[in-house]
């Protein structure tokens, strides 16, 4: 590595002031990266890396892949170093900064009939609020776009930085209509982009959020037919149902889709996968699992997910979980059959879920206590009266209705046990807190039982029934449970 520092004319140091940020503040160096080697310091501020502005991280990464690069840095003292750095293709520097997206986060523009935040109570936490509509965050969380905001040398760069996959808010095809829907005149206009990145050859996921009488039937029919044509590359397509909170004074009337209307969306997308598949080896379109519950339909096999592409986006999640369950119960089994787990566990608790999976639940449920008599579990239906009982998805489901609704069951003589399983997407990610700031320990408190978070996979629900901690002790033979499961996993 070299390191050069040097002063700069008065046409350069021109040049560099008139751009249009001011750099992006370094917060922390790693130990014995190439930024410490170099003598960068948290406090100082990155200005440029080969003479290129740096709009946010994606410009970041993609001008520090290089083997020899000069980086110019702002020292706390207003001096600035220009470094010479040879490194590695793929050495970091080892640099966090300020804002990890190094900009702004960009908010949506639209004022969709169906928007999910429109329809928020008021006097919640201000963030709740912010609706983005961010490229940025397409790539590094997996949210979905609308397009709307997003201008030709956006479209462009994405396709210079070859940046996929982009998960694109659809809603239809017909640009009339998706003005109406997304409540903005550009957005007919902003489909175009489709056609840029398919000739770019970058990978997409598109949604469809579906309105009754709105984009479903001829409009569903043709917006499959448009969007097909930019396979492979626009590699699925969700068709999920718009939710439908109490709280729409003022806005678009939505009604929902009731079991027949269900069944009929499932059949058109259904008649259409088979031949997408013949032809690119993708089913392409999707129904999401509201689809099959509402219809009271088998959830299709695990093989027409295409590799569960939008599971994030509630395609296939039921699948991937009752298969999941299917296999760990199938070892618990053997496990008991061989004597190697005793099923002498006893022991009572509470597990609290949504409208859209109690079924689901309630049948995992009977098939643990049949292995298992004497656990007693009470699966809790939680009704949503905090948006409404429109809305039956357990990750929507608030501290204040949990609370309620099974003090009330306590106060009526049930017995729920010490301890209360709920599935993890009812907390805010990385916090203890639920969605209307509830936190955890209020619960707990509050209903003197104990939470436990689980994750929603078919292993982690047994496991948490049967107690974690129990299987997982080395000192009892049940550990053989977990041996197994982890050399499965490894082959």
């Amino acid at each position: 590595m070299k390191i050069g520092t040097c002063r700069f004319s008065l046409e350069r140091k021109i040049h560099l002031s008139r751009r249009k940020n001011q750099g992006h503040l370094i917060k922390e160096i790693y130990p014995d990266s190439i930024a410490e080697e170099m003598g960068i310091e948290v406090g100082d501020i990155l200005l440029a890396i080969n003479n290129e502005e740096i709009e946010d991280v994606f410009d970041y990464r993609y001008l520090i892949k290089d083997e020899y690069i000069e980086v110019l840095i702002k020292k706390q003292d207003d001096e600035e170093w220009l470094l010479e750095i040879e490194k590695d293709y793929d050495d970091d520097l080892g640099i966090e900064f300020d804002n990890s997206l190094m900009s702004d986060y960009r908010s949506c523009s639209n004022k969709c009939i169906f928007c999910f935040i429109d329809q928020m109570p008021p006097g919640m936490r201000e963030t709740l609020y912010f609706k983005d509509d961010d490229s940025r965050l397409s790539f590094l969380q997996g949210n979905y776009i609308t397009l709307t905001n997003m201008q030709q040398k956006d479209i462009e760069r994405i396709i210079r930085l070859h940046l996929d996959p982009i998960n694109i808010s659809v809603q239809t095809t017909n640009p009339e209509l998706r003005c109406k829907m997304l409540h903005n005149r550009f957005a007919g206009d902003k489909l175009k982009y489709l056609d840029m990145l398919f000739e770019g050859h970058i990978e997409m996921n598109g949604q469809i959020v579906l309105c009754k009488h709105v984009n479903d039937g001829r409009e569903l029919e043709r917006s499959i037919e448009d969007l097909s044509k930019y396979l492979p590359f626009m590699r699925s397509v969700s068709v999920v149902p718009a939710g439908i909170t109490k709280y729409r004074k003022d806005l678009a009337s939505l009604e929902l889709f009731d079991k027949k209307e269900a069944g009929e969306v499932i059949d058109m997308i259904e008649s259409r996968q088979k031949e997408f598949y013949e032809e690119y080896g993708l089913h392409f379109i999707h129904a999401s699992d509201e689809w099959y519950i509402t219809a009271e339909r088998d959830f299709p096999e695990e093989e027409r997910y295409d590799g569960y592409i939008q599971l994030e986006n509630g395609v296939g999640m039921m699948r991937a979980f009752i298969d999941e369950f299917d296999e760990a119960l199938e070892l618990l089994k053997e496990s008991l059959e061989c004597k190697k787990i005793k099923n002498n566990i006893s022991r009572t608790l509470t597990m609290a879920t949504g409208k859209l999976t109690y079924p689901t639940i309630k049948n995992f449920a009977a098939q643990i206590t049949e292995l298992f008599p004497q656990i007693k579990i009470n699966v809790c239906c939680i009704r949503n009266d905090f948006f409404g009982e429109t809305i039956t998805v357990s990750g929507l489901i608030t501290g204040q209705d949990l609370i309620k609704q099974l003090r009330e069951r306590k106060d009526n003589g049930e017995c729920l046990g010490d301890e209360l399983l709920i599935p993890s997407n009812m907390l805010r990610m990385g916090e203890q807190v639920f969605l209307d700031d509830i936190t955890v320990s209020d619960v707990e408190k509050e209903l003197e039982m104990k939470i436990v978070a689980l994750e929603t996979g078919g292993k982690e629900f047994i496991d948490g029934v049967i107690n974690d901690d129990y299987l997982m002790s080395r000192d009892n033979e049940n550990f053989v449970y977990i041996k197994a499961f982890k050399q499965k996993d490894e082959e």
